[in-house]
């Protein structure tokens, strides 16, 4: 395999930065390098990578993002697991954090810890910037000694989110362009063109076909219309959030709704058994008890068919039942899902056979989201030419009739 060269930031056992390049054959294999010359890696990024760096909007860039969270933790699993204190690990983090909101958290934390306030209840303090499951797997690494596994585990979790996540907006950006490029389109001929068409219609005489009609009350009225459409649609998505926040009855109704969709209903389904499965397994994992492990991973799903279910099996197994049986009464659950957990719920191997379930489901992701978006470039390509062909043909229809009206007289 070819070489590449990536730049590097990482720090030594004494918490002394040094930046530079290095050849190797992938990211990963350059951390690796790194962590042989007992470097511990920052960020390693390859040739060209301030063109991958995501569009940063001023005044929406303080959100804790998912791949934010992957980065810390694998940045503070590696100092820890380097030798490194806990408090100049923190004091690293707050100097490498980007975002002012990260960093004063990052700052906060350091200053519990060092008063004597274990790490977990430290970032508890801050639930905007530290999830739920973050936290209770830190605490479990903190009450069973391994720390440095728990921080390992979460970075490995929140990097295979942010991977799986990353490959699904990549593969959405052609589709969402092409839908943009086209409403843009067709408000650009209706304020435009349309008026240019229309004076020319009226110098010539003639009644105008109802499709061009259309077009030209459109036209009229798209000054006041539009900005009504993007203040009502800017509204009526906040009130969706905030509902799908507040109200659990509604969340619940449009998270299967989302699962029953065509097409899409799959892929969500699919998505929402990984993020699942790799959850449960990462908190099983570091110690978590699984009466506990259960709640945290139905309050953080992101999903309320799932949070429900998890309610289920965890009154399942508080009575002495196993997660299979009850997680067999929820649809959702594919037979196979079901299957390799009472596998691993007979062999005493739980982790490993969620671990396995994620795997699967992430790569059925990946295989149905680029299915999905081949099949969507060519119904784009119609629908796009179906826009185009549509104005025209309404623009061109008088034409004829102005032609019929000439002919008369």
């Amino acid at each position: 395999m070819a070489t590449k060269t990536f730049s590097y930031e990482a720090i030594d056992a004494t918490g002394v930065m040094s930046k530079g390049r290095i050849e190797s054959e992938s990211a990963e294999a350059a951390a690796n390098a790194l962590a042989d010359q007992r470097l511990v890696p920052l960020s390693v990024t390859g040739a060209g990578g301030a063109l991958q760096k995501e569009i940063k909007i001023p005044g929406l860039g303080g959100r804790t993002s998912l791949k934010d969270l992957a980065v810390l933790s694998r940045q503070f699993a590696s100092m820890t697991s380097s030798g490194l204190t806990m408090l100049r690990s923190l004091s690293i983090l707050e100097d490498q954090a980007a975002k002012p909101k990260m960093k004063t958290a990052l700052a906060q934390v350091r200053a519990d810890v060092q008063g004597g306030m274990p790490l977990s209840i430290a970032m508890s303090q801050h639930p905007e910037h530290f999830p739920l499951l973050m936290i209770n797997m830190i605490k479990a690494g903190e009450t069973g000694g391994f720390l440095d596994e728990a921080l390992s585990r979460i970075a490995r979790m929140y990097e295979s989110d942010a991977n799986l996540r990353a490959k699904i907006k990549s593969a959405m950006t052609y589709p969402v362009i092409v839908l943009l490029f086209s409403l843009l389109l067709g408000t650009g001929v209706i304020i435009f063109i349309v008026p240019v068409f229309e004076k020319m219609f009226k110098n010539l005489g003639g009644k105008l076909p109802l499709p061009t009609q259309i077009m030209v009350t459109l036209s009229h009225n798209m000054y006041w219309l539009l900005p009504i459409i993007l203040v009502g649609s800017g509204v009526g998505l906040r009130a969706y959030r905030r509902a799908v926040r507040t109200n659990y009855g509604f969340r619940l109704a449009m998270d299967r709704f989302k699962l029953k969709l065509p097409v899409f209903g799959t892929l969500f389904t699919k998505l929402a058994i990984s993020r699942w499965a790799r959850n449960l397994g990462t908190l099983l994992a570091v110690g978590v008890p699984i009466i506990q492990a259960l709640d945290i991973v139905g309050g953080t799903a992101g999903n309320a068919v799932v949070g429900e279910a998890m309610s289920d099996v965890r009154d399942a197994v508080r009575s002495g039942s196993q997660m299979s049986g009850q997680l067999a009464k929820h649809p959702m659950f594919p037979n196979m899902v079901v299957q390799m957990l009472e596998v691993g719920e007979e062999t005493g191997q739980i982790t490993e056979m969620l671990d396995k379930v994620a795997d699967f489901y992430d790569q059925e992701v990946e295989t149905a989201t680029d299915s999905l978006t081949s099949a969507m470039e060519p119904l784009l390509v119609v629908l796009l030419g179906a826009v185009i062909g549509t104005m025209v043909v309404c623009l061109y229809l008088p034409m004829f009739s102005i032609y019929q009206h000439i002919q008369s007289n």
